[in-house]
């Protein structure tokens, strides 16, 4: 990813990744609306978002964001009903949307556990196509900002390595079938992605070292590392990091 220019920033712990991450939804939801109406953001799944999405329910941050102008999406999610704790909508749900009155019509729930993968994806990307005002079929639209993770592996979103996904070049949402897991998720795929304005990665904690240095510093690898895939063609790709996950960055 060395041609791609990442912003990185690094804070002292998770808590401060956290509460960083939630001060930039904050601001870009304030600019978004303010340029276009509404603000757009896909959310992810883990232990540091869901501190984000904790703290932007907390009552002085809640107050901060016009929630009648934010439209919510997922980057990805499991093939669980919507009330299951592995359910990355589940997760927010608890953590901030049980706090907010949000239009049923705002939070755009990944169909993910429908029995036709093909048609659900399809009909989640006609979704965000009729919120943007555009062709189902032509170039994705620009999100405000898409939170995403990144795996021991290198994986982000629903992109495993060496997944079907990842060869995708116009479809903005896909069923991937992942075999470490015996499991078909849905994902927002890169051309979607990296139509953001920005694109945000939270990458905490020890275990995530190596492959962020492989991600950021090795040479292009992004069958194998599917993080390195993304990159996005006029937005900002950002890294918000704990002092543990840059350790061996030749750059922090």
């Amino acid at each position: 990813m060395s041609e791609q220019r990442a912003r990185i920033e690094t804070f002292r712990d998770g808590e401060a990744v956290a509460r960083a991450a939630a001060e930039e939804f904050i601001r870009l939801a304030a600019r978004a609306i303010a340029e276009r109406g509404f603000f757009a953001v896909a959310l992810s799944g883990g232990s540091t978002p869901k501190r984000l999405y904790q703290i932007l329910a907390e009552p002085e941050n809640r107050a901060r964001v016009a929630w009648d102008k934010v439209h919510l999406f997922w980057g990805d999610e499991r093939p669980v009903p919507p009330d299951h704790e592995e359910s990355n909508y589940h997760m927010t749900n608890e953590a901030l949307l049980s706090t907010l009155s949000l239009a049923a019509d705002h939070v755009h729930r990944m169909p993910a556990a429908r029995a036709d993968h093909d048609a659900a994806a399809r009909e989640h990307q006609e979704e965000i196509a009729n919120l943007f005002g555009v062709a189902v079929d032509g170039p994705p639209p620009s999100f405000d900002l898409v939170f995403l993770g990144m795996g021991p592996d290198g994986h982000t979103a629903s992109l495993f390595p060496e997944t079907a996904a990842l060869a995708e070049t116009e479809r903005w949402v896909v069923p991937n079938f992942v075999p470490k897991f015996d499991a078909t998720r849905m994902t927002m795929t890169a051309p979607l992605i990296n139509a953001a304005k920005e694109v945000l990665f939270l990458v905490v904690g020890e275990s995530k070292t190596d492959r962020l240095v492989e991600v950021l510093e090795g040479p292009s690898d992004p069958d194998r590392l599917p993080s390195q895939r993304i990159k996005p063609t006029n937005g900002e790709l950002v890294f918000y990091t704990d002092e543990a996950a840059v350790a061996k960055l030749s750059t922090k």
